[in-house]
């Protein structure tokens, strides 16, 4: 497009002529909780309608339902304007997370929001469109600049109803939905796999070393005599110069989000065994106890975390053998009369594994290995296609990249 097929909003910057500009208010309800200030301890259950809240919507504006939240049937009859449907927007309103998004694009069943929460109901424009609008720059610092500045920052609802929204032709807003909803899509569908490939090789490790019969008699060793704890530096001590190239940090937040975004700096001279790859297996052995695949990309190792490799064993060996003691690390972790719970190499010493001989050693990694290999593939596909999709949503939303040339 030309130039002088946009016009300027001093807020929203440059849009083409023929889109229109509405104000949130017109293109959807929003919905909040209304007589309810929360839920007290009676409410809470194992099982039963779902409440929405922070909790259950990732850093990349996800809905996530893997820490669920259930209240009582009487609770959630309450306020029947906040329950959740396919297509509603979910919005946090209230404290340090104020701005995560998600839109519910598959069926939960019975759900409502938590006083934190906003929902946008009754959409006039495509869902999506909106959701994208929504994780895109203008929106996120409107929801930062209008909330209160005090220690739990909170967005009034009738300010967030005055938020402006671009509005393209209908066919326009489908299209750029196509396109990023595909790269949103296909990152989701790997997250799926993974997360089946992932129970497979549990399944096949609790089979082989669990499950096992007791006539089979394997070496007990080790889990530090398996493989190599190696336990992160003080990054500190290697501040990244300006202008120079820099390590992204890689601590238990990193560790955690599978990613470097907004990851503190080292420089370049930090030792090459502490610096971590692709498809490392990464520990963390204090705070929140977790051992995880890194596919995050090129990072140096912070303290706190073990970096775990093995000459002699294979990736899937050590990295379910530590996974299988997870829990009992955990518990030592919880023990500690301290803030920063922790296990200790002498812990590392005390866990025992399961050696098998070297020829059904092979065997089992002709199994495990490919599914590993496969669910780093799909990590660093995902990463890719984040990258992409990050890079084409503000162009997007904004008119710069016109539909029809992608």
């Amino acid at each position: 497009m030309q130039s002088s097929n946009f016009i300027h909003d001093e807020n929203l910057g440059s849009i083409p002529s023929h889109w229109n500009v509405k104000i949130l208010g017109d293109v959807c309800d929003v919905k909040g909780r209304i007589g309810w200030r929360g839920y007290t301890v009676e409410d809470i259950r194992d099982s039963g309608p779902l409440v929405l809240g922070a909790t259950q919507i990732s850093s990349d504006n996800r809905l996530d339902l893997s820490k669920p939240t259930f209240i009582s049937q009487e609770k959630f009859e309450e306020s029947p304007e906040i329950k959740v449907d396919l297509q509603d927007i979910l919005i946090v309103k209230v404290g340090n997370t104020i701005g995560k998004v998600a839109i519910v694009l598959d069926d939960i069943g019975n759900a409502c929001i938590n006083p934190n929460t906003v929902l946008l109901k009754r959409i006039k424009i495509v869902p999506r469109f909106l959701f994208y609008h929504l994780v895109n720059t203008y929106a996120q610092n409107f929801l930062v600049a209008n909330s209160s500045a005090s220690a739990q920052p909170a967005i009034n609802q009738t300010v967030l109803k005055s938020m402006l929204v671009p509005v393209p032709p209908p066919r326009e807003q489908q299209a750029i939905v196509a396109i990023l909803g595909a790269l949103d899509d296909k990152i989701e569908f790997n997250r799926r796999m993974n997360r089946t490939l992932e129970s497979l090789a549990q399944a096949s490790f609790r089979e082989w070393f669990v499950d096992k019969e007791e006539s089979v008699r394997w070496e007990e060793k080790a889990l530090d005599e398996v493989a190599d704890f190696l336990n992160g530096l003080a990054l500190q001590k290697y501040p990244a110069e300006e202008g120079k190239y820099y390590l992204p940090v890689i601590k238990i937040a990193q560790l955690r989000k599978n990613d470097t975004r907004d990851a503190d700096r080292a420089n370049t001279n930090v030792p090459n065994e502490y610096i971590i790859k692709d498809g490392d297996i990464l520990f963390s052995w204090s705070g929140s106890l977790e051992d995880a695949i890194w596919c995050g990309g090129k990072g140096a190792l912070n303290q706190h975390l073990f970096k775990v490799t093995s000459e002699n064993y294979p990736k899937w060996f050590y990295y379910l053998w530590t996974k299988h003691h997870l829990p009992e690390f955990q518990a030592i972790a919880a023990g500690k009369a301290t803030t920063m719970g922790h296990i200790q190499r002498h812990h590392l010493s005390d866990a025992k594994v399961l050696v098998p001989s070297d020829r059904e050693l092979q065997e089992m990694d002709k199994v495990l290995s490919p599914i590993l290999d496969k669910i780093i593939c799909n990590e660093k596909e995902s990463r890719t296609l984040a990258n992409l999709r990050d890079i084409l949503l503000p162009k997007l939303m904004r008119g710069e990249v016109c539909v029809r040339d992608l």
